[in-house]
């Protein structure tokens, strides 16, 4: 197979191309070789790499929870524990996230259903957000 630019490799993946420069820059991509120019050949292999990150960031996976996965992913180092982990820590991260907007909903919602609309001050909401403790 002929081998790809990285705006090929970009749009293959769904990913901008400062995206790819970046994950190189963070070694989360291998280097690709290089043509006799100096250009950056990409195979298909990068292609499932990139995707596979795409994918992760997507569900909100870190940086360093993506690269864990990544080498828990070569055939010599799977472990489906070790991912489950990763995964389970994630759920939790993701899980307390939804507790504090549940909050955040709460507290906006009691706020704005306080407020009148009407054009003159007081206001609740204006108020709510100039208190320290956000009550």
């Amino acid at each position: 197979m002929k081998s790809l630019t990285i705006g090929q490799l970009a749009a293959a993946a769904g990913v901008n191309l400062e995206t790819v420069r970046y994950y190189e820059r963070i070694r989360l991509m291998p280097p690709p070789a290089r043509t006799a120019s100096g250009y950056r050949a990409y195979e298909p292999a990068h292609i499932r790499r990139l995707a596979f990150i795409r994918r992760a960031r997507e569900l909100g996976f870190n940086i360093e929870q993506i690269r864990a996965l990544l080498a828990l992913a070569e055939p010599s180092r799977a472990s489906c524990a070790d991912v489950r982990e990763i995964a389970r820590t994630h759920l939790d991260e993701v899980r307390a996230k939804l507790a504090d907007l549940a909050r955040l909903e709460g507290i906006l919602a009691e706020t704005i259903s306080r407020c009148s609309g009407d054009p003159a001050p007081p206001c609740p909401v204006l108020n709510m957000l100039a208190t320290p403790s956000g009550r």
